[in-house]
């Protein structure tokens, strides 16, 4: 159970939005090839199975006999007896009912392991997002960085140039591809884990960029409905009100148990038969039985608090974390599009009115502040998918 809370607590938190269609489409088929959702499945419906065991009536039990008399002139004797056990009614009430709250806490952890699952498939897919998106900027970077070397390479042999400015273009070039690499085997592996996810199937995803989303204005409003739809405080709920059951049932437990049956006993020339009753009387077997179910219901109550705590200050966290990533990205955005001067120096190189070097400097200004707004657009997504966890 601990290991529950912990899971649920991490990941299984709510905001109500919409993901964009290439995350629903991943999601979906990675819910539906997913081996590990599939075993999960059914290890639940076992659990649940098993919930449902040890709730009905004991088994019957059917007793012959057959006794050779001594001397032999006395015959045999044959004996029958049938007999069912029963425990006070209310036992098997509560029985059920606490079997149906097992079940439903057993939906409850699967639900968990299905968001963990899925979140982690998200937040591939934002991550694979980014690496589109950065792929689509290098390829760009690329075909000026190949168009700079072809220029410098015809400068140098017509004498314009020298070979130290030539160079700076040849690294230059080199540098891009080597990061298109990088990038390239960053979204090979996540490509990976997302066939992995997905049963060992392929799977494409090509998004390259982040749809916009708003987050909540007033927290403690959304918070309420947030706490509502946690499978964390869900599944506490439902272990206390198990815990209450389990008084009950305890107590009757401690009520007498019931024997009726049917004897039948034969010998030669004479027969007996009719019903059995016994009563058991449990003094000693139940002993601090339902002491220690109310001392569990509490702690189960404690928990539930604690949890609560727990949970409201992981989510303001977190949406604190999500105002400050939101506000950098519009800060970098108008920034990029107020003084983007990335046109003018390559107008300005091509004229020959700046060096390579002052170029190349001028325009790490600009990838810098890119790569910044893009890694806080990644952070604010990543941020925002544990916050609509519970709607997956």
């Amino acid at each position: 159970m601990k290991k529950i809370i912990i899971n649920i607590l991490l990941f299984a938190v709510g905001y109500s939005a919409l993901a964009q269609n290439g995350y629903e489409q991943v999601l979906q088929q990675i819910e539906t090839n997913s081996a590990t959702l599939n075993a999960l499945r059914l290890e639940m419906e076992a659990k649940k199975l098993n919930n449902r065991t040890g709730i009905y009536l004991p088994n019957p039990e059917i007793e012959f006999s057959y006794l050779w008399g001594n001397p032999a002139e006395t015959g045999n004797r044959k004996d029958i007896s049938i007999k069912q056990s029963f425990d006070f009614p209310t036992v098997y009430i509560n029985k059920n009912k606490i079997s149906k709250l097992e079940n439903t806490n057993v939906e409850l952890e699967y639900k968990s392991e299905r968001i963990n699952l899925l979140l982690s498939t998200k937040q591939i897919c934002i991550k694979l997002t980014y690496y589109n998106r950065l792929a689509k900027e290098y390829a760009y970077r690329l075909q000026n960085a190949k168009d700079i070397a072809v220029a410098y390479k015809t400068k140098l042999d017509k004498g314009e140039t020298n070979a130290i400015e030539n160079n700076k273009a040849q690294l230059y070039l080199i540098n891009i591809e080597n990061e298109i690499k990088n990038i390239e085997t960053e979204r090979y592996s996540l490509l990976s884990e997302l066939r992995q996810l997905n049963g060992g199937k392929e799977i494409s995803f090509h998004d390259d960029s982040f749809s916009d989303k708003n987050l909540p204005i007033n927290f403690e409003q959304w918070y309420t409905q947030a706490e509502a739809k946690n499978p964390l405080l869900q599944y506490i709920g439902t272990q206390i009100s198990i815990n209450r059951r389990q008084v009950a049932l305890n107590k009757s437990l401690a009520l007498p148990k019931f024997t009726a049956g049917y004897m039948r006993e034969q010998v030669v020339g004479q027969r007996f038969e009719g019903i059995s009753i016994g009563i058991s009387l449990p003094l000693w077997e139940n002993k601090n039985r339902v002491k220690q179910a109310k001392m569990q219901m509490k702690a189960s109550e404690a928990t539930f608090e604690d949890k609560r705590i727990q949970f409201y200050n992981y989510l303001h966290n977190l949406y604190n974390k999500a105002v400050n990533l939101q506000q950098a990205v519009e800060k970098y955005q108008k920034a990029l599009s107020e003084y983007n001067n990335e046109k003018l120096l390559k107008k300005a190189l091509d004229a020959g009115e700046i060096s390579l070097l002052d170029y190349l400097l001028e325009c790490q200004y600009y990838y810098e502040l890119f790569g910044k707004k893009l890694e806080a657009e990644r952070d604010f997504e990543l941020t925002l998918a544990q916050l609509e966890s519970v709607e997956l």
